[in-house]
């Protein structure tokens, strides 16, 4: 234990001595929050994933989905007519949905007789800071004016009522969580697979070889070491956040959970490029290449419903998109099953990286 924290005592006092070390921990996410949250606003309309639930079943709920699907702004998802749909909402982590109630035939057949009291509601529960949300709102507006027009050509027999999700909560709420996904990704990926290029170049694991301290506990006071300081940095990033911006994301013991063991994972794929890499240039060079895809990938600034579906296919063969939905479903959704299924995830595909990387790991090398 005591070789475990003289090392980290040891690399820490390097590591926050670097300028770029510093920033990159404590800087880069506030300047990305801050950025982000001056000029960041809704755009756009692209193909969204719009989960449905049919409390009615008849022929007119069928035609007016139908509509909806003519739109081709929507990917229609069902959600099972017998669901809670608060429940359901909030158990997956949906950012969208779409109710059409249990009287919706019987009201429309009303209306085209002398009975018209009014357009029945449909109605989309969706959170508006989401540019997705907008997207929504347009396909269930048109296909409601589409669908009245086949009907009656006159009366408004549909219309969309709009019920927020997690009101008062910002963009900022959904962005926190890939700031600090980013963050652990850089410091622990870009890290460690520099400092294996530049150790095994200058032949310092020849040196630790011949020291008291052994391979896991070099590797262990590196985890521990950078688990402590980007958590440190999920700290200091949401205090800024929260003071500046007023958002309404939490902390959780969870999300204090993920972050070892998003470091675990980083930490480990870090070593395991460390060891085919040669030099600490091109350490850098095979992390960004490996980084950049994540970081605009892994649903940190775009939604992964808002993908073409090859690309969500990618997105969801990386680690930090994992990462990310974990911290998001316990900080924003308070999804605690989700967040521990992503755990999981992130924990057993660390394993993997770190038990290659201990393994093809040698000090005798040069």
């Amino acid at each position: 234990m005591s070789r475990i924290l003289a090392d980290i005592m040891g690399f820490g006092r390097q590591y926050l001595r670097s300028k770029v070390g510093a920033f990159f921990t404590f800087g880069f996410p506030i300047l990305l929050i801050v950025l982000f949250g001056l000029i960041f606003s809704p755009s756009g309309t692209q193909k969204v994933s719009l989960p449905v639930q049919n409390l009615d079943g008849s022929s007119f709920s069928v035609a007016y989905l139908n509509e909806l699907n003519n739109t081709t702004l929507v990917n229609i998802r069902m959600i099972p007519a017998d669901a809670n749909i608060t429940n359901y909402i909030n158990d997956n982590s949906l950012s969208l949905a779409l109710q059409i109630p249990v009287n919706f035939g019987s009201k429309i057949v009303d209306g085209l007789g002398s009975n018209y009291s009014g357009p029945v509601l449909v109605t989309i529960y969706g959170d508006k800071s989401q540019s997705t949300f907008g997207t929504a709102v347009a396909a269930v507006q048109a296909a409601s004016v589409s669908f009245n027009y086949k009907l009656s050509q006159t009366l408004p027999l549909v219309a969309p009522g709009v019920q927020g999700l997690k009101e008062g909560y910002q963009f900022l709420d959904y962005f926190l969580p890939g700031v600090v996904g980013i963050t652990v990704m850089t410091n622990a990926l870009f890290s460690m697979s520099a400092i294996c290029a530049e150790y095994r170049q200058r032949g310092f694991f020849k040196l630790l070889a011949t020291t008291k301290l052994r391979k896991y506990e070099w590797l262990i006071s590196k985890f521990v070491f950078f688990s402590i300081i980007l958590i440190l940095s999920l700290l200091t990033t949401f205090a800024v956040a929260s003071a500046v911006f007023d958002t309404h994301s939490t902390i959780t013991l969870l999300s204090l959970v993920m972050i070892p063991a998003g470091a675990f994972l980083f930490v480990s794929l870090g070593m395991l490029l460390g060891v085919a890499i040669k030099d600490p240039e091109s350490g850098n060079a095979v992390a960004n290449a490996i980084s950049f895809p994540m970081m605009f990938l892994s649903g940190t600034f775009f939604p992964l419903d808002a993908m073409p579906d090859f690309l969500q296919v990618v997105a969801r063969a990386m680690p930090l998109t994992y990462f990310n939905n974990g911290l998001r479903d316990t900080m924003v959704y308070g999804n605690t099953g989700g967040s521990l299924i992503n755990l999981l995830v992130v924990v057993v595909i660390g394993v993997i990286f770190f038990l290659l990387a201990s393994r093809l790991m040698s000090w005798k090398e040069r």
